[in-house]
């Protein structure tokens, strides 16, 4: 099969060179879209559920949220574990799935789940699923700075502005506010007031809880006009909630302003974002589970770019903390070294053949090996990070060996032939019987290499998710460059080589090597004879 392979591609030479150029332009396009990542995600395959449950005791939560949920949630399909944890007003239930089970399946069997479970809750309680993200997807943090601003007002324009513009940026999962204080209305009862007007607390309340709403009064006809009837209700100012009656005394009514003290305050705080000596306030990005994280902190600086405009005068919003320069840096070492190797095994290619025009054989299969590669990657779901680059580079070596194994032993079959590479024809012959003396060594050498990362492959947990990259993308390469050995490489010998071909006791870099190793090889004949005599 080989064999047959090397001769249809001989005698269909423009159609080969015509394959790879759309296979290589193919594969460069799933370069630029793979997404990229410094390394590869380690969390689990998890889906986190909250639920807030305010002023109540963690032994409460535990006993009428927690308890129920994670039993329930125990036996959806695909779950490897259930983790819980309660504390003051709030439960997290972390939901723990295979591997092998689809993020977004997950996220639906639990949400039909919590759907179901929705009745048997105490009232209020509503459980919400997590970001649709992984445990390393805080990707950008940020500050909103401003001299002269309190933390309020800047909670306050992180809250109802920054944080939902943000969250319109494709690839965004989440924007989470950290720090500052939160404003809020509080008001503030006179026990002793409530005695004297004889209203109990629950009153004030209920009174509050329903005030602070609009209401629809349906259509008013008149003159063949129809006028919208609705009532306005919402609190836009302390002054709002002071005049919202909570009871009357012989008709008249009795205003929230006369039992209470209304004003602005600041909720209850249960943590703190300090930057330097000073609080701030500030945001974290989570980007969505399987994008690109260099593109999506890209649209978030872009967008941040956008609102310093629309914000207040002397506010602003400063990142300290960017995934895409380690991203940047870790990418660029690995490019570095994959452009590195490539020069010395041009060199070294030229140094041994004294042939300029055989470095483009060896040189141009390796950036077609390397983009196969990132097509495997592209769609396989293999992000690009320091691993499945190092895959590459490490593999970067056998990649070319096939070309030079090839392209030498087109040379010696020419040299020893002693053909006028005028005559093209003969040169095709030629290179046709050298290609196929070496096309199942090359590929049996290349499965032996792959069946060793078998030990690899059989990784699982997070030392797969660790080395399977590094794995995969080795594998990937090596098989483009074991196809490319018997399609590609042959065609650009027939068509490259020529001129004068160099005997290697003329070449002046190989003549050396080869009186130096004449000795060590009749040594170790002799000795090969001795065994056997023995």
């Amino acid at each position: 099969m080989i064999d047959r392979l090397i001769g249809v591609s001989l005698r269909n030479r423009f159609l080969v060179v015509a394959f790879f150029l759309l296979l290589g332009g193919w594969g460069y396009w799933a370069l630029l879209t793979t997404p990229i990542d410094a390394i590869p995600d380690l969390s689990d395959n998890q889906v986190i559920v909250f639920t807030d449950w305010s002023g109540r005791s963690p032994q409460e939560v535990e006993d009428q949220v927690t308890y129920p949920l994670t039993v329930s949630l125990q036996g959806l399909p695909g779950v490897r574990v259930v983790r819980s944890s309660s504390a003051f007003g709030f439960s997290m239930i972390n939901v723990i799935f295979e591997d092998a089970i689809d993020l977004y399946f997950a996220r639906s069997r639990v949400l039909e789940r919590l759907n179901l479970l929705a009745k048997s809750l105490p009232a209020g309680v509503v459980p919400t699923l997590g970001p649709d993200a992984t445990g390393v997807g805080h990707v950008f943090w940020y500050t909103v700075e401003g001299k002269g601003v309190s933390l309020r007002d800047l909670r306050s324009l992180q809250d109802w502005f920054i944080r939902y513009q943000l969250n319109s940026v494709p690839g965004v999962a989440e924007v989470a506010s950290i720090g500052g204080t939160v404003r809020q209305y509080q008001i503030d009862v006179d026990p002793n007031r409530l005695r004297a007007y004889r209203i109990p607390l629950s009153a004030v309340v209920d009174a509050v809880m329903r005030s602070n709403r609009n209401v629809g009064g349906n259509v008013v006809e008149a003159s063949g006009t129809w006028s919208v009837v609705r009532g306005l209700g919402l609190v836009e100012s302390p002054r709002d909630l002071e005049q919202v009656v909570v009871g009357a005394e012989n008709g008249i009514p009795i205003f929230v302003r006369q039992v209470a003290e209304v004003k602005i305050g600041d909720a209850f705080r249960v943590a703190a974002l300090i930057k330097g000596t000073d609080e701030a306030v500030g945001g974290v990005v989570v980007a969505r589970y399987g994008v690109s994280t260099v593109d999506v902190i890209n649209r978030i600086k872009e967008k941040i770019r956008a609102l310093q405009t629309g914000l207040p005068p002397g506010v602003k919003i400063v990142a300290f903390y960017d995934r895409s320069a380690l991203i940047e840096r870790a990418v660029q070492t690995l490019r570095r070294a994959l452009i590195e190797e490539t020069i010395v095994v041009t060199i070294v290619n030229v140094l041994f053949l004294l042939h300029l025009r055989s470095v483009l054989i060896v040189t141009l299969p390796l950036p077609l090996a390397v983009l196969t590669a990132f097509l495997f990657m592209r769609y396989l779901g293999i992000t690009s990070n320091i691993m499945s680059l190092a895959g590459i580079a490490i593999a970067i070596g056998v990649l070319v060996d096939t070309a030079i194994v090839v392209t030498e032993n087109a040379f010696r079959s020419i040299e020893q032939r002693g053909i006028d590479t005028r005559n093209r024809r003969k040169v095709m012959d030629a290179v046709l019987e050298a290609t196929r003396l070496v096309g199942r060594p090359i590929f049996f050498s290349m499965a032996i290499i792959i069946l060793a990362f078998i030990p690899v492959f059989a990784l699982t947990g997070q030392e797969g998710k660790l080395f399977h990259p590094l794995a995969f993308t080795k594998t990937f390469s090596m098989v483009g460059a074991a196809l490319l050995s018997v399609t590609l490489v042959p065609v650009l010998c027939s068509l490259l080589i020529g001129g004068r071909i160099r005997r290697e006791e003329s070449n002046p870099i190989m003549r050396p090597l080869v009186w130096a190793y004449r000795p060590v090889l009749a040594l170790a004949s002799s000795c090969r004879r001795s065994m056997r005599a023995t």
